[in-house]
């Protein structure tokens, strides 16, 4: 799967010519950095003067190369598909080499990190349902009113909570044709190539 670029990230990542080849470990180094610890313009201005680069160049450096590792790393790209993704800038074979290491080297410490940024959500425990029929009231001695009550056991870090839903048959229905349907679109091949990608 090769990684496609926009034309901004085209020009982010236009200027590491510029910068050569030493400069590119560095500029990796704060982008991993800007993953871990976010925004450092300190630390952009070292680099700057270190390396006698303009800050500019060094911002838009390090954002195309936050981009370019972490989507390749969300993608899990293959060596081959990094090297095709990047062939398209044009640039020389050493930066193109220095680059796919860059990525080698980061790509589990990045979905690491991108991993602890995904939200938590609460999974599923365990299900108690009920069914309440009431027949008939004082005022309307033949009357059938169903209804359902769902008590939804969620567990999240330890901790559970149950959530109480009730509603009427015909909506519970409703309700499990729309998750049915769901279930099968996630069988298609677009569905199945999103969560593919997503891992």
């Amino acid at each position: 799967m090769l990684l496609v670029l926009s034309e901004e990230q085209k020009a982010h990542l236009g200027c590491l010519p510029r910068t050569g080849g030493a400069a590119i470990g560095e500029l990796g180094r704060l982008a991993v950095e800007l993953l871990r610890r976010g925004a450092a313009p300190r630390a952009c201005e070292a680099a700057a003067r270190k390396l006698n680069i303009d800050v500019d160049t060094i911002k838009h450096g390090i954002e195309g190369l936050t981009y370019l590792l972490t989507e390749s790393s969300k993608l899990m790209i293959s060596e081959i598909d990094f090297q095709d993704s990047i062939h398209v800038l044009g640039f020389s074979g050493e930066l193109n080499k220095l680059l796919l290491q860059l990525y080698l080297d980061n790509r589990k410490e990045i979905r690491s990190i991108l991993s602890e940024l995904a939200p938590k959500l609460p999974s599923y425990h365990s299900l108690e349902w009920r069914l309440d029929v009431q027949l008939a009231s004082r005022s309307l001695r033949q009357q059938i009113k169903p209804a359902v009550t769902i008590k939804l056991h969620l567990s999240q870090d330890e901790d559970q909570t149950a959530q109480v839903l009730q509603t009427d048959p015909s909506t519970l229905l409703h309700l499990i044709q729309q998750l049915e349907q769901a279930l099968g679109e996630m069988k298609t091949n677009h569905c199945r190539r999103i969560v593919r990608n997503m891992k």
